[in-house]
């Protein structure tokens, strides 16, 4: 099922957000307007990637990482950014480089960080998130790169001031499946899921069903079917979940323009919270 604005504004609860979506209703993603909003964001976000620090974490193998550290000593949220395949590698860049520099980046931005100060991560995999077989053909389980990056999130709350009841993850193509992923083996870990055109993977997007999930999809997607979205928001709301799901009329594969400029995008985030949420299990 196909969530419009004014369905998900419902599912928001919180009625300034609704406003505004409401005043962007009007902007297909291919209008001049929208566009500006990318162009703008490219822009003003050139250079961010050097406010990150390299650092890695050592387990079954060694997952290096990329983290923002906000100036406040506060106790904080914590954003998990899981990269598309663009990002794969060990060389602890790619992932804040190419598409990804939506997923990571729309945090920074200096009126985010002001109203919404927060702690990034961005860890870097050389084997995907979720598991697989031959041919990187998706198999039942966990994955072994979802798994070493909550180990980070959890290395990183004894060493930071993190809030546990506001641990927020996000990915895109192959990290959109990693969410999905960890939503099924971490259930009730996250206050809220961002996903964007999430890869094919085992998960049925049923997983932790109260989780809060806003998940997007270019509806001419030729690399990840539009189908995979909308199966796996059924299934979701089927278990009880109330997803918001937006999609955008003729956009392909790089749907994380649109979705992480998306007017409202952020102050949803951090309007989720959940006394459930950061529990190891």
């Amino acid at each position: 099922m196909t969530f419009t604005r004014r369905t998900a504004i419902s599912l928001l609860g919180s009625a300034s957000v609704g406003a505004w979506l409401l005043a962007k209703e009007s902007l297909a993603p291919a209008s001049a307007e929208r566009l500006a909003l990318i162009d703008s964001f490219r822009k003003r976000t050139a250079g961010f990637d050097k406010k990150f620090e390299a650092r890695t974490h050592k387990s079954d193998w060694v997952m290096p990482y990329r983290l923002f550290r906000p100036a406040s000593q506060k106790k904080l949220p914590l954003v998990l950014y899981l990269h598309g395949s663009g990002g794969v590698g060990d060389d602890n860049e790619k992932q804040l480089s190419l598409g990804n520099v939506f997923g990571t980046l729309s945090w920074l931005l200096p009126e985010n960080q002001e109203r919404f100060p927060c702690y990034v991560l961005a860890p870097q995999t050389d084997r995907g998130w979720i598991r697989y077989g031959e041919n990187w053909t998706p198999i039942a389980g966990f994955g072994d790169g979802a798994k070493l990056a909550l180990e980070i999130v959890d290395a990183l709350r004894r060493e930071f001031p993190i809030d546990g009841r506001r641990i927020y993850v996000a990915g895109q193509s192959m990290g959109g499946a990693g969410v999905w992923n960890m939503l099924t083996f971490r259930p009730r870990y996250f206050a809220a899921a961002v996903i964007c055109c999430g890869g094919a993977s085992a998960d049925d997007g049923s997983g932790s069903p109260q989780t809060p999930v806003w998940n997007f999809h270019g509806a001419a997607d030729q690399t990840v079917p539009v189908s995979i979205s909308r199966n796996r928001i059924a299934a979701r709301r089927k278990a009880g979940g109330q997803p918001i799901y937006t999609e955008y009329a003729g956009v392909d594969h790089n749907v994380w323009q649109w979705a992480f400029t998306e007017p409202g995008l952020v102050k949803w985030v951090f309007a989720q919270a959940a006394s459930g949420a950061g529990k190891s299990v």
